[in-house]
């Protein structure tokens, strides 16, 4: 651990300024010791202390990501916890919650506690989620109790969607007696199969097999329906359309236990980047039209749509050096995720930096209550910070990316807005 001492920077706290406009955010020193923030105040000064200058920068709760592939324990060639820590790290991330399609997948304890161990070391707030069926099969139920002692905060099958209405019924029966998420990745594969991008004209034009809209919207109105069954909390992973956001908009109305999530991707780009067959531009759900991203950032802003999640997913470039019908699906996304949302909502779309802040920490946060340690900037907690600059102008580059893997969708792509220093669990990590 660090002592700091940051002078002269604007504190965004989403708990409290959410709607404060930019010109009227307070400016502050903040003290950091012993990995607290211990005062928040005007002209302090510490001997000894490491200082960085905040002037014209802000301070941001860390950012938590509810949807991160570490790829390990089985796929180290793509990414390691700690590769994916350092990543996150840079890009302002100080917890994610890690996905559980690893080799051996995320269905006993000992998976668990080897995932937890490691990403102690870096450190990084690593929250695991287990698997909902044994071996991500759709055919069994995990035993979620064990998994649940282990330390995970969420189930799903990720990667697939539980086909099985019984099935799924059963799961979240289960983890809302045990107080877990149920997380659904909504893709019925009996209509997205063989499918390599979204469905419509350009998939036509360009002679690819399309993935229906519909692929995502009736997964996503069987698991809203079985969550009113229920009375289990459902989060659904990586909304990509806009049918899928009017089913979240009632099931809201309604008062179900529903959220929801979007990646910077899925908001960034739309699928007209697939012109050029770049095979990093392919993932689960596909890019949408222009359509779908307007409806997106509107039910962002709504809050509809809860927050930014990264879905960050590793593949060497091996993996995507072939045809685009043959390759992996997936896109990295931890370290430009602050730069999107700052170029697509802040810079384009008028958002507040509260509001920014609010879906990338605070609402994460709150959907893990977990909301009294991150996504909010008080003394007398553990410092969990992201220092930035939102003017700041970046091109995105494989070469300095953190990740072992560069399957980026925004290479030599302008961003801006920019994590300059991350603080992660009192330890400074600069850029």
């Amino acid at each position: 651990m660090i002592n700091l001492l940051i002078k002269n920077v604007k504190i965004v706290d989403p708990a409290k300024n959410e709607k404060t406009a930019d010109v009227q955010l307070p400016v502050a020193d903040v003290l950091i010791h012993e990995g607290k923030i211990t005062k928040i105040g005007s002209g302090l000064n510490a001997s000894g202390e490491k200082t960085l200058d905040g002037t014209g920068k802000c301070l941001m709760p860390g950012f938590v990501d509810l949807h991160t592939h570490f790829r390990e324990p089985g796929f180290e060639a793509k990414e390691t916890i700690v590769t994916g820590a350092h990543a996150g790290l840079k890009g302002g991330y100080v917890a994610s919650v890690s996905m559980p399609n690893t080799f051996p997948p995320c269905d006993h304890q000992g998976v668990i506690d080897n995932i937890i161990r490691k990403a102690k070391e870096v450190p990084y707030y690593i929250f695991p989620s287990g698997t909902i069926s044994k071996g991500r099969e759709g055919k069994e139920l995990s035993e979620m109790a064990d998994l649940k002692n282990a330390g995970i905060v969420a189930v799903t099958d990720d990667g697939d969607w539980v086909g099985d209405a019984l099935l799924m019924r059963r799961a979240m029966e289960y983890a809302s007696m045990l107080d877990l998420i149920v997380m659904s990745h909504c893709e019925d594969r009996r209509l997205s199969a063989g499918g390599v991008m979204n469905e419509g004209l350009t998939s036509t034009r360009l002679g690819l097999k399309g993935i229906t809209a519909a692929s995502e919207e009736i997964a996503v109105a069987r698991d809203i329906e079985l969550a009113r069954l229920t009375g289990a909390h459902l989060h659904l992973c990586h909304l990509s359309t806009a049918r899928s956001v009017e089913l979240l908009a009632r099931a809201k109305k309604e008062g179900l236990r529903v959220t929801a999530e979007v990646t910077p991707h899925h908001i960034g780009v739309s699928e007209e980047i697939i012109e050029g067959y770049n095979t990093n531009a392919k993932m689960y759900p596909p890019l949408r039209t222009n359509q779908d991203i307007a409806v997106l950032k509107q039910a962002l802003k709504d809050g509809l749509i809860d927050c930014i999640a990264t879905d960050h997913a590793p593949h060497t470039p091996e993996d995507k050096m072939c045809e685009f019908d043959v390759a992996p699906f997936g896109v990295i996304g931890l370290e430009t995720a602050f730069g999107i949302v700052m170029s697509e909502l802040y810079h384009a779309g008028g958002w507040t930096l509260g509001a920014i802040a609010a879906i990338m920490s605070r609402n994460p946060a709150v959907i893990l209550k977990k909301e009294e340690r991150f996504g909010l900037i008080r003394e007398g907690i553990e410092a969990n910070l992201a220092l930035v600059d939102p003017s700041l102008e970046w091109t995105v580059t494989s070469e300095e990316l953190r990740s072992k893997s560069t399957n980026s969708c925004f290479i030599k792509r302008k961003l801006k807005g920019k994590v300059l220093a991350t603080v992660c669990a009192g330890q400074l990590w600069e850029f």
